[in-house]
């Protein structure tokens, strides 16, 4: 399902996103590998390397900014709310849920409104501008996938622009002009690597204690408390990742869905409709 936001904010987050990344696979390619490495095996295997993981970050994104979050669905008909905490509800499966007066609509537990969104996400960590959409139980895998290849795109061209640095180059042109630029290129993606990187570095551990901790951004706000504090991390960060092995999960292209009730609650709401 392709699931987009319109807010004019987070559409100039994502422009800028993509072009902070395109920039910097420009400036490794361009400015660091061909004028570094141009007759070097190395340099055909970090242009190929680099360029991958640029591709895995800028796919993880696009499945985090495109895939639902975890709405849930919206009533065909008016819902009767009298009847919420009655026997009558769904018994204990449902005993947990809410009304969202917004949304006007019965809500599972752990889900929350977004007034960006405008829906109920179900396990709602937050709302992010860089992908234009909710961080819920249906896309926190690609934006730890996202998350987890800018991490590695920093490191890589950082890594590689202090290589070009601390290494002669007989190779390299002696044009004053091409050295200034290769300078003055390489100088701005090392400072967008530190702004992105340390970004990136907070946001990937807080996603990890949520996760871990079994806590949304947003119950951390509320002070609920861990979800189920005894259940083991990784069968927590299975359901994000999917029952599928732990090493499919760093792949933006699979399609299996985590483990969840998301499925089941279009049919738990007609039980509440009249």
């Amino acid at each position: 399902m392709f699931f987009l936001v319109k807010d004019p904010c987070g559409i100039v987050c994502i422009i800028l996103t993509y072009l902070a990344v395109f920039y910097a696979d420009y400036v490794i390619v361009k400015w660091v590998i061909l004028q570094t490495m141009q007759n070097s095996l190395w340099g055909s295997f970090h242009m190929v390397m680099f360029n991958t993981v640029a591709f895995l970050a800028s796919m993880s994104h696009f499945r985090a900014m495109c895939s639902d979050p975890g709405t849930v669905p919206l009533p065909h008909s008016r819902m009767d709310f009298s009847d919420i905490h009655s026997d009558c509800n769904g018994g204990s499966d449902q005993e947990d849920w809410t009304v969202c007066t917004r949304c006007e609509t019965y809500r599972p537990p752990r889900a929350h409104h977004c007034r960006i969104c405008k829906r109920c996400i179900r396990r709602m960590d937050h709302h992010c501008p860089w992908i234009n959409n909710c961080v819920g139980e249906r896309n926190q895998k690609y934006f730890l996938q996202f998350l987890v290849y800018v991490a590695l795109l920093v490191v890589y061209a950082v890594a590689l622009v202090m290589a070009s640095w601390m290494e002669e180059c007989p190779e390299c042109p002696m044009d004053i002009t091409v050295r200034q630029s290769r300078i003055l290129h390489t100088v701005l993606v090392l400072v967008e690597s530190l702004l992105f990187g340390l970004f990136v570095a907070a946001m990937l551990i807080d996603q990890l204690q949520a996760i871990f901790g079994d806590e949304t951004a947003v119950e951390q706000a509320q002070e609920l408390g861990p979800f189920r504090p005894h259940k083991p991390r990784m069968a927590l960060l299975t359901e994000v990742c999917g029952r599928t092995h732990p090493l499919l999960w760093l792949l933006p292209c699979d399609t299996s869905a985590p483990h969840s009730s998301y499925q089941n609650d279009s049919s738990a709401l007609l039980t509440h409709e009249v």
